[in-house]
């Protein structure tokens, strides 16, 4: 989680990170570009820039704020992804 410059929000979280190139507004990904400048500093969670990873620990991460956020929820990623399991997104174990 990070705070944000970005006006309308206060924090990003990011509980998948990651993506792949479907469309020609893909060619100029924000995200993908980030996720190399994050590798690039050590950021653990870009070691492989921009493939899908699933980051189960940070589901737990809103659980621990005391007061209510304006989150730009997965700034860096597609949380529907056809890779990223349903049960992640709903939070439910099969």
């Amino acid at each position: 989680m990070a705070q944000s410059s970005i006006e309308w929000t206060e924090m990003t979280w990011n509980p998948t990170t990651g993506c792949n190139k479907l469309s020609a507004g893909c060619k100029f990904c924000y995200a993908e570009v980030m996720s190399r400048r994050l590798q690039a500093m050590g950021v653990e969670k870009y070691k492989d820039n921009f493939k899908l990873r699933i980051h189960e620990k940070e589901l737990e991460l809103p659980y621990t704020w005391k007061k209510p956020k304006v989150v730009f929820v997965n700034s860096m990623s597609d949380m529907f992804h056809k890779d990223v399991p349903v049960d992640f997104i709903t939070g439910c174990s099969p």
